[in-house]
């Protein structure tokens, strides 16, 4: 059968448009930017208002968000490619880097000591950390208050083997803690203002001098490698929600507490005992998160060393 010169020409023409669209769609693809966020935080806060999503079309990006119910689930997605970017405590990044999952630590913000608490009923005849020895103990596995219950067990002469570990995410513990199936819940804001004013549940020790509870702003390799543009878009934005929220710690709770369902004056209590100023981390900071990995690694609950200085984000010359 004959090809005509016109049908030639379309066959020639849609071979060499075809892959110049499919090209065009994965650079498309590429501008997208999939930040995992948390039910709490500056990201929430970065989500609501809406300005992230401005500065980055100025550059040809969009935005996709997803929320998870904690650290480890989000850097899980993370790993698994789901999300380029989130926010989580100190702990899950040990996780995730002790798993190989691709990540880099861009950011944080300074300590939050009083950010985390164990917390036990108001009954409780659970007086002290020391206490707690035979007791079960519910937390989110992997999460910031993980390294914070280790610490305080053995500030108080007790090791992790002296409690019954219960790995609940913040909804399940809460719940499990309020009906009684666990003597002790380690929880961060704003489940731990929620939790004393609510039901008026007991600090037992917060993470004043013994955890910095810092906060980490982590990407993968690939959206730090390829998108730095839009990496520094993303830091200028959250600092300037960071500077919003200190000024103006009311206003903040005000438009938090829909997206969350907490009432404003406990999102404000929370507010407060959170710290505020997003920089790159400095030696100082990763000598300590290197000290939680090491602390991990030796109480085999990850398999194998990590360095965390091989996964921060080298800063510009």
């Amino acid at each position: 059968m004959k090809i005509t010169r016109r049908a030639f020409t379309a066959v020639v023409a849609g071979a060499i448009t075809a892959p110049l669209t499919d090209i065009r769609i994965a650079r498309a693809a590429d501008k997208v930017v999939r930040i995992g966020y948390q039910k709490y935080g500056t990201l929430v806060l970065l989500k609501g208002k809406g300005t992230l999503e401005k500065k980055l079309e100025a550059i040809n990006y969009r935005v996709e968000w997803a929320e998870f119910p904690g650290g480890p689930q989000l850097l899980e997605a993370l790993n698994a490619g789901a999300v380029d970017f989130g926010s989580t405590g100190e702990t899950p990044p040990i996780f995730a880097q002790a798993a190989n999952a691709p990540l880099i630590y861009i950011a944080h913000e300074p300590p939050a000591p009083r950010g985390e608490a164990i917390l036990v009923p108001k009954d409780s005849p659970i007086k002290s950390v020391a206490d707690l020895k035979g007791k079960k103990v519910a937390f989110n596995k992997g999460s910031n208050v993980h390294y914070l219950l280790v610490k305080a067990l053995e500030e108080a002469g007790l090791t992790y083997e002296d409690v019954e570990p219960s790995f609940l995410a913040p909804a399940d513990g809460r719940a499990a803690f309020e009906r009684g199936a666990v003597d002790a819940w380690v929880i961060w804001d704003p489940f731990q203002a929620a939790a004393e004013v609510a039901i008026e549940a007991r600090e037992l020790r917060n993470g004043e001098g013994i955890v910095p509870n810092y906060q980490f702003y982590l990407g993968t390799n690939a959206l730090v490698d390829n998108h730095a543009g839009a990496v520094d878009v993303l830091i200028e934005a959250i600092s300037e929600v960071d500077a919003w929220t200190k000024s103006d710690t009311a206003a903040a709770a005000a438009e938090l507490s829909p997206s969350v369902g907490i009432p404003e004056p406990i999102l404000v209590k929370a507010l407060e005992r959170q710290s505020y100023g997003i920089s790159s981390l400095d030696d100082s900071v990763v000598a300590q998160q290197q000290a939680i990995a090491d602390t991990f690694f030796e109480l085999k609950l990850i398999p194998k060393k990590v360095t965390v200085a091989d996964a921060v984000r080298k800063n510009k010359a």
